[in-house]
């Protein structure tokens, strides 16, 4: 008698919690019915290391040996574009995209045409694209796509008065200075192309499926 008094009593649980457990199992096993396993690769896990290691090769050449940094004197601005994510890349790489301005894949800005700036596109190379546009490329761009930060809100170029109050001390009182100002670098360039925010270029949707199309829609990496 002692023995059993000694016992503890199971606590009961109550039925109605008992079929709520079981409707909860029930809808979930009936969630995961039509749910395929998914297989990762090893080079999935090893993508990013890969990527790093390669960073670590190429940027050490390039110290070594900097051919192929001369600075074209015809060319005086270049519009580059960031076409491939920089996940577990070097920290170097990701310091330049971000000072480029360019986190967001497919976003893309104009710079000057320097041996800094070609030194620095060599850096970035892998995962950026880059070329030369002409006056017709540059107005073309800005009118369609153009827009500028004003009080942590981004505004589009459709207003002269505003262009003029922000470039107004740079000479810059419209929006077709302001182009002509981009085409054709000047002592004022940075400052005009940092009131620009980066362009966010629209892709096909085959371009980003295909890989095949997406290089020719956006040309490979580098020049």
């Amino acid at each position: 008698m002692a023995e059993q008094e000694q016992r503890k009593k199971i606590p009961l649980v109550p039925e109605n919690l008992l079929e709520t457990r079981k409707q909860v199992l029930l809808d979930k096993k009936e969630q995961n019915k039509g749910r395929k396993l998914k297989f990762k690769r090893l080079e999935w896990f090893l993508h990013d290391s890969w990527w790093l290691q390669g960073d670590r090769v190429r940027l050490r050449r390039l110290e070594v040996k900097s051919h192929g940094l001369e600075v074209p004197d015809k060319h005086p601005l270049a519009f580059i574009v960031h076409i491939q994510r920089i996940n577990g890349v070097s920290s170097l790489v990701q310091r330049t995209i971000a000072r480029l301005r360019l986190k967001k894949i497919f976003s893309g800005v104009f710079f000057r045409v320097t041996p800094q700036t070609m030194k620095t596109l060599w850096i970035v190379e892998p995962y950026v694209t880059w070329g030369f546009p002409n006056l017709k490329s540059v107005r073309e761009l800005i009118l369609k796509r153009g827009q500028a930060k004003v009080k942590n809100k981004t505004i589009p170029l459709t207003d002269n008065t505003m262009i003029e109050e922000h470039l107004g001390k740079y000479g810059v009182i419209c929006l077709e200075d302001l182009i002509h100002e981009i085409a054709f670098p000047g002592k004022n360039f940075q400052a005009i192309s940092a009131f620009l925010c980066p362009f966010h270029l629209s892709m096909a949707r085959h371009a980003t499926k295909n890989r095949v199309g997406f290089l020719k829609e956006v040309g490979l990496p580098g020049y």
